[in-house]
């Protein structure tokens, strides 16, 4: 899709990836480029984004002693989500800016539907609930393998709740996203995070370029 052919104000720009795929980076990256197009634009996260959502943030990721059930990891997600769209998402697309988020509602199919294994039609009937008719414009997937970026995340040192999982978990997660976006080719750009940061960014410019044509 490209720019002209939307009919809401601003756009929504989501960026997927499992953990150490250099999401922050990027999204940085991105935001300048908006800049220099002329674009206003709002960055987020999620889960978080707002005080209300980042303290749930806290929550899900704190290492903990008891265990965090599947349900309550996903009911907490989307009570996060719920709240960074009715305060930041939807008043700045409303303004017309362009809102880019390291994360949205693909990482939950990524990460609690096919990670942690569960029911897929829970997630797509809170996703109908919270969101309504609102998608991702155009999501960015950074994609790399699963053993180079969990080798990037333990080089960080301090890691969360969700960095302290398994190899298969994280790449169960990633042939998630990866699934996500054989299924809507049309909203994703696939980008091969292993290249170098200058290679990265050249093909993220790309792809905004035809967006916005």
């Amino acid at each position: 899709m490209t720019r002209t052919e939307q009919t809401q104000t601003g756009c929504f720009i989501t960026l997927e990836g499992s953990e150490g795929v250099g999401k922050s980076t990027n999204l940085a990256f991105i935001q300048q480029w908006l800049t220099e197009q002329g674009h206003r634009s709002v960055v987020t996260r999620e889960p978080g984004g707002t005080p209300m959502a980042e303290e749930i943030r806290e929550l899900l990721l704190a290492q903990r002693e008891e265990s965090v059930g599947e349900k309550t990891e996903l009911l907490l997600m989307f009570a996060a989500r719920a709240q960074h769209l009715h305060q930041k998402i939807l008043p700045a697309l409303a303004q017309g800016c362009c809102v880019v988020s390291d994360r949205f509602t693909d990482a939950t199919y990524a990460y609690q539907g096919y990670a942690r294994g569960l029911n897929l039609g829970w997630i797509e009937q809170l996703e109908q609930l919270v969101q309504e008719q609102l998608r991702p414009d155009l999501t960015f997937l950074l994609d790399m393998p699963t053993e180079i970026a969990q080798q990037r995340v333990t080089k960080r040192g301090t890691t969360d709740r969700f960095e302290q999982e398994q190899t298969r978990f994280f790449e169960t997660v990633r042939q998630g996203y990866l699934t996500r976006a054989k299924q809507e080719p049309e909203r994703f750009a696939v980008i091969n995070a292993g290249q170098s940061i200058n290679k990265v960014q050249q093909d993220i410019a790309g792809v905004l370029a035809r967006f916005f044509v």
